[in-house]
């Protein structure tokens, strides 16, 4: 029997922040939040509705319209960003066991990704403040330059993957930009980010800037999205959410983000740092509960160290530590909810006919509640194989052999996603190569996952539409204009100055 820590001073239930205060939804409609440790409900959210997320869009539009917060200079905006980031750092610890209890995230991971959210408004708050734009001249006639504005009242729509951090990739380059939002997080993870509006409004937001939504995708996060005053969408998610997300955002012609799903690959060749690759993958995959879209899901290894690196793999994975997530011996925790925990296992129990079961396949011992899953290694995956093609999100990886670089690259492009890759090889020829025929929008040669904040974050194919991180999400969030300004003379051909009849 696991032990269930619960942390202090839990809020009773969960509300709407909506203009500047905590509101319940105007239907009185509610949601039980469950711990994943344990499946035992811990709070009632407000379940938010079309009513509440017009309520909240006309907060966020009367601030973008009427207030202080689109018009402040850069350096302005950028000292409340600061103070946000000063505000989450203070509470890391807090922060951290919050999002543990909430996500079944280990402790230590936790914390790490609270300070990563900190450092995400303290990029943006910078980025502003040093961002500059085009300008020309056209000798003796013109000096044209780019004027940037916010778009207007922002929808973001979050993942309950560590779904605190995630909330503040939208949020910090959504205020930097000068756009109001509303945000509708997950409906399994709304603990953390309860936690926004206080932090916030003592960092000087004002009013009606930030809006929060609790609710289920298909009630508040379809209203959010269908809503006539919202011009843009951010989300991230599941892929079949984001194709329902795309046609609804067609209607209006909005402005979309959408990173979704992912089966990346990791593409070990026989020359690889072999004990590098072990702890990369295993990271990869193992880390955040195996809740990750950007997770080495698929390892290809090259034929000469197949079974070593089976062997390797599979001996390490046995011995990850599963158990409280918040134990900061803990390696992996328990996934979120047992939705998805059965989701999960369904592919487990597939596995087992696709692939050799050489690590995990089930239940930890001792672990009789709460949705824990073993670290499960499946090797000789055919390519054809659902646990090969499709996206588990959870802790479950399988290994495949290849025995050219052309088969390789091959197997590497046989998903219908294309989010991150991993690539393993000593030959720099061949690591570059490799990387720009890959499809994917992210590629890590001899690396795990390192976020570098000023690059785009998206995929191809199926993982998503668009890209984030650094100027390109400040260009999502704001229109350029083109202003051109006549330096001298006007040399316009003149029409109509002919009278008819004159040749």
């Amino acid at each position: 029997m696991t032990t269930r820590h619960v942390p202090d001073g839990l809020p009773g239930r969960l509300q709407h922040y909506i203009g500047g205060e905590l509101l319940d939804s105007v239907s009185g409609k509610t949601f039980d939040v469950l711990a994943p440790a344990s499946n035992e409900p811990y709070v009632t959210a407000a379940a938010g509705q079309a009513e509440d997320v017009d309520r909240a869009v006309a907060a966020a539009r009367t601030a973008f319209t009427d207030g202080p917060w689109p018009h402040m200079v850069p350096r302005a905006r950028a000292r409340v960003l600061n103070k946000i980031a000063d505000a989450v750092e203070a509470q890391d610890a807090r922060l951290a066991e919050l999002e543990t209890f909430d996500t079944g995230l280990p402790i230590t991971q936790a914390l790490g990704q609270a300070r990563r959210a900190a450092e995400n408004f303290r990029f943006f708050a910078d980025l502003i403040v040093a961002q500059a734009d085009d300008t020309y001249e056209v000798p003796g006639g013109q000096v044209n330059y780019v004027h940037r504005k916010p778009v207007g009242v922002a929808g973001l729509i979050t993942p309950w993957n560590t779904p605190f951090m995630l909330e503040s990739w939208k949020l910090a380059p959504a205020l930097a930009s000068g756009c109001t939002v509303v945000l509708k997080p997950a409906e399994f993870t709304p603990l953390s980010a309860s936690l926004w509006a206080g932090i916030f409004a003592g960092a000087g937001v004002p009013d009606g800037v930030f809006n929060l939504v609790n609710g289920f995708g298909e009630e508040a996060g379809d209203a959010l999205v269908k809503h006539p005053d919202v011009p843009l969408i951010s989300f991230t998610g599941e892929t079949t959410t984001g194709q329902t997300i795309f046609r609804n955002c067609a209607a209006g012609l909005k402005g979309m983000s959408m990173e979704l799903g992912g089966k990346s690959p990791v593409i070990v060749f026989a020359d690889a740092d072999l004990d590098a690759a072990l702890d990369s993958t295993l990271f990869g995959v193992f880390s955040l509960n195996g809740e990750r879209c950007t997770a080495g899901s698929r390892i290809l290894v090259e034929r000469p160290i197949y079974d070593e690196f089976c062997e390797r793999y599979a001996e390490r994975a046995r011995n990850i530590v599963v158990g409280d997530p918040h134990d900061p011996a803990t390696e992996v925790g328990a996934l979120v909810h047992p939705e998805h925990y059965e989701k999960v296992m369904s592919y487990v129990e597939l596995g087992k006919s696709e692939g050799r079961l050489l690590a995990g396949g089930g239940r930890p011992p001792g672990l009789s509640t709460g949705n824990y899953v073993a670290p499960t290694v499946f090797a000789d995956v055919a390519p054809d194989a659902r646990i090969f093609q499709e996206e588990i999100f959870g802790p479950v990886v399988s290994l495949t052999p290849f025995d050219t670089e052309a088969e390789a690259l091959a197997l590497a492009n046989s998903v219908r996603y294309g989010l991150a890759a991993y690539l393993w090889t000593a030959k720099l020829e061949r690591a570059h190569t490799f990387a720009q025929s890959v499809e994917a929008g992210m590629v890590w040669l001899n690396s795990h996952n390192v976020r570098d904040l000023r690059t785009p974050f998206g995929g191809v194919k199926a993982s998503g539409l668009g890209k984030e991180g650094g100027y390109r999400s400040l260009d999502f969030y704001t229109h350029q204009q083109a202003i051109h300004v006549t330096l001298g003379p006007v040399h316009t051909p003149r029409f109509g100055t002919v009278q008819k009849g004159q040749s």
